[in-house]
Order: structure tokens, then C-alpha cells, then sequence
């Protein structure tokens, strides 16, 4: 109970003056009058974007004016998680709306060109954009898959009717000749394009945007930008790009390119907010912008520690905005624990849409959050990574922690950064957490053995907490 008073004292859900209450009425939001057209869908996904990257969550050496504008026209979550510390876990829970371990792609940490051919997200899994193709929906994902290779997996396998972008977790910004390493593809034959990814992302963004404007069908556009993931390169890399070798270089870029490839992004959800307003689709748009998991080597994460492929608040925390004109309150403030698997039960909430009902979500449906309409509840979420051992339990405002072989109890509201480890004075509630996923871990499916990534945790842990990585 702790948990509920002090959320309500905390809670921040500031609505706009003059703003009027959004009532459901079969799945639709309306103000002052019913709205009879489903809403179209626009998600914006940022790759390895950091809490604190964007100027609304608190980056200060730059601006991000777009993403702003989306979270003073709407709601933006300040508990927003992401369902691993890693890329394909991530999506893989936000496709389906249920836990990734209950998937074999879920275990991949993310798929490589190691993980076995036969690991990919199953044709026949139901999918939000599969569900919402069933209920009259053109379903489109221009950018990042990552839920595995063809001939058995592809978008268009799992319910995207259009499909333009990249099949792996990364690619250089520049060399996309369809003989290249990670080649731009256009369905499932590899294209050549010349030109910044970020760009070229967008450019087909707002074309599909002005093409479902001219069919006036109601649409899911899945925007998967690949930024700001590595190889760190902005706009006017160009050149610079010519030299790198390897594509999975970790030594590259620097602060000001990163800070450039942040901008470009920004710029580029710009573009496409502004198409859906030439278009005539904004007022009748929802627009969620999130990231696949925590900030990486140039990220901001302040208040909190840790980075991605790590259990830490920092690998976990990322920003979440939504715009629904009319339905969400502009300049709205959630303190809501939120996860990325709540985003399926949400969107199709929104479309009038159910689950399928032989794989229930284990994500929320938040509309009620989003409508200001719900209080303040609190909510028990689980994570697993396999590098390192990890393992973690949000319970209210406890977190318990395990990483690298040590145990830890944070107050993650009071202790943001993670540093008061609480396990011996309140041992009640680390032995609880601890039980309960124990209880949640034996419901998933086991790890598959394979050698830790490169996201290994041991050196932030030997620097910050004095531990040492077991072997």
C-alpha cells in the first residue's frame, strides 16, 4: 500500500486548461462529439536512444524540437520501460504484446548472424500489425526488423503488407548497395539507394503517409529508425564513411556526431509530422515515439546509471510520448509504469480491436492511463538478460536486482541512480521479489545456452559498485 500513497502524492498528470475529459465509447476516444473513423497509427521507434537524449526529458547540449512539440501536444510517460536492455527482446514483446521469453527470438540478446536459421518471430503468431491488417488496416513498417532472416521470417510474414528497410540490427548510413553486408531491402528483394539512412527512412515514411491519405484506409505505419545505433555517423559523414572497415566498430564517433545524428532524427520526425498535417491525418493520428531499449556509449541516461545490456534503470528507462489530438491532453505528465508490451494492447484498444484471445497479452491496456481518466496504479514487471545472469523485478517503487552475481534492493523513485542497496534492512521485501521471480522465471522459457555479448555489465559494475565480473 506504500506503493499507492505515495504515487498519488507524486503523481503530475497535469492537463491543459480547457482540455475536456476523453470517454470511451467502443474503444473510440471522443470529445464533445462521437468520432465515428478509426484512428490511423504512426509509431516511431529510436534504436539505443538514451532517457535522456531528447531535450523534453532533459538533454540540454541540444535541442530536439520535434519530439518536444509531440510531448506538449500530448502525454509523455517519465516511467516508460522498455522490455529488455537489447534490441530484438524489445520488439519482439512489443509486436506480440507478451513477454519475449515466451518466444525462442525473444532469447536472443539480440539475433546475430550466429543465432540458429530456424530462430525468428513465427509467421502464424498473432502480431498488432497482423490483428489490425485482420480489422481493415494497410499495415506498413519502413525501417528495423530484427526478428529474423528471410526466406522463413519478414514483416511481411507477420502481418505488414508493405515492408521497406533493413533485416538485421544495424547498418552503415551510407552504403546501401544491395550487395553490401546489411543492404536496404524493398519487400523482401535487396535495393540500391544512395543516401542517409535517416533520410531515406523518412522519405518513405512521408510517401506512405500521402499514399494512405489519397486511399483513405485507415493505417498502422511502423517507423523503425535505425538512429542513433551505431556506426556512429551524421549527415555529413559521407566521407568518413568510406574508411570504416568494420562495421561493428566500437570506437568510433564522437559526442558532436552523435549529437548530429540526434538532430537528423529529430529533423526527420519533423518531416513526418508535418505530412501527416499537409495530409489532413493529424487530428485523427495517434503518434507514439519510444525507444527499443536504453541509451548506449554517447547517450545521456541522467538521473540514472547504467546503459544498454544492462538491468540498470539506464538500460531499462526510455522516453514515451503519445499525440492523439482530442483524446490525449496536451502538455499531459504520466508518472504510470508503463513497458514496452503495453503498447499492442493499447494501440488495438484504441481501434476498437481485441487480442487474440489464444495468446493473451501480457502487457496493459493504458487507455484509460492516456485519457487521464485512471489513477496512478502500481505494477510488477519482470526482466531477464542472459549476459551477465541478470535478472530484475519492478514491484511499486521496489526494484530488486540481481547482475554480474551481486543482489541488490533499490527504492528506484527515492534512489534513481541505484546506489542505497536495501536487501539487508528490508529483507522481507528482497526475499519477496526474489521469490516472485523465481515464481515468473519457471512460467518462461528456458535460457538458451550461448556465449555472453559484447553487452557484458562486468565494467560498469568494477567501476561503480566495486564488484567484479564472475567468469
Amino acid at each position: 500500500m506504500a506503493y499507492v500513497q505515495r504515487a498519488l502524492t507524486r503523481r503530475r498528470f497535469v492537463q491543459a486548461a480547457g482540455t475536456t475529459s476523453l470517454a470511451l465509447a467502443g474503444g473510440f476516444g471522443r470529445v464533445g462529439q462521437a468520432q465515428t473513423a478509426r484512428p490511423n497509427i504512426v509509431f516511431i521507434l529510436a534504436d539505443d536512444l538514451g532517457y535522456a537524449d531528447v531535450s523534453c526529458y532533459g538533454q540540454g547540449d541540444y535541442e530536439t524540437p520535434n519530439i518536444d512539440r509531440l510531448a506538449t501536444q500530448g502525454v509523455r510517460f517519465t516511467q516508460g520501460y522498455s522490455n529488455s536492455a537489447s534490441c530484438s527482446p524489445t520488439r519482439t514483446a512489443l509486436i506480440t504484446g507478451r513477454y519475449q521469453m515466451r518466444l525462442p527470438v525473444g532469447l536472443e540478446e539480440p539475433i546475430t548472424p550466429t543465432t540458429p536459421k530456424d530462430v525468428g518471430l513465427p509467421p502464424g503468431h498473432p502480431t498488432l500489425p497482423s490483428l489490425l491488417k485482420k480489422a481493415g488496416y494497410g499495415t506498413t513498417l519502413v525501417g528495423k526488423w530484427h526478428l529474423g532472416f528471410l526466406p522463413d521470417y519478414s514483416p511481411l510474414k507477420s502481418g505488414y503488407d508493405r515492408f521497406f528497410g533493413i533485416f538485421g540490427g544495424a547498418a552503415d548510413y551510407f552504403n546501401h548497395g544491395s550487395k553490401s553486408s546489411a543492404p536496404l531491402f524493398e519487400q523482401e528483394v535487396p535495393i540500391d539507394r544512395v543516401g542517409y539512412l535517416t533520410n531515406l527512412l523518412a522519405d518513405r515514411a512521408v510517401q506512405t503517409i500521402e499514399g494512405y491519405a489519397r486511399s483513405r484506409e485507415p493505417f498502422l505505419l511502423s517507423l523503425h529508425f535505425t538512429a542513433p545505433h551505431w556506426p556512429w555517423e551524421g549527415p555529413d559523414d559521407a566521407e568518413k564513411s568510406k574508411q570504416i572497415k568494420n562495421l561493428f566498430h566500437r570506437d568510433g564517433g564522437t559526442q558532436k556526431t552523435y549529437m548530429a545524428m540526434m538532430q537528423s532524427l529529430d529533423a526527420n520526425i519533423g518531416r513526418v509530422l508535418q505530412a501527416l498535417q499537409a495530409n489532413g491525418l493529424a487530428e485523427n493520428t495517434i503518434v507514439v515515439f519510444t525507444s527499443d531499449n536504453g541509451g548506449e556509449r554517447f547517450s545521456k541516461t541522467w538521473p540514472f546509471t547504467g546503459m544498454k545490456g544492462e538491468l540498470l534503470e539506464g538500460g531499462l528507462r526510455v522516453p514515451a510520448i503519445v499525440r492523439w489530438p482530442g483524446r490525449v491532453a496536451a502538455g499531459s505528465v504520466s508518472e504510470q509504469v508503463m513497458m514496452s508490451m503495453d503498447w499492442m494492447p493499447t494501440l488495438l484498444a484504441s481501434t476498437g480491436t481485441s487480442p487474440d484471445s489464444t495468446y493473451a497479452p501480457d502487457g496493459e491496456n493504458l487507455l484509460t492511463t492516456l485519457s487521464g481518466d485512471a489513477s496512478l496504479h502500481p505494477r510488477k514487471l519482470f526482466w531477464r538478460y542472459y549476459a551477465g545472469a541478470q535478472r530484475a523485478v519492478r514491484d511499486g517503487d521496489w526494484k530488486y536486482l540481481q547482475i554480474a552475481g551481486n543482489e541488490f534492493l533499490f527504492d528506484v523513485v527515492q534512489d534513481p541512480r541505484e546506489r542505497a542497496n536495501l536487501k539487508e534492512r528490508r529483507k522481507d521485501v528482497f526475499d519477496r521479489l526474489r521469490g516472485d521471480w523465481e515464481t515468473w522465471n519457471r512460467s518462461m522459457l528456458p535460457e538458451r545456452a550461448r556465449p555472453a555479448s559484447h553487452s557484458n555489465p562486468g565494467n560498469f559494475l568494477a567501476d561503480h559498485y566495486g564488484v567484479t565480473n564472475p567468469k
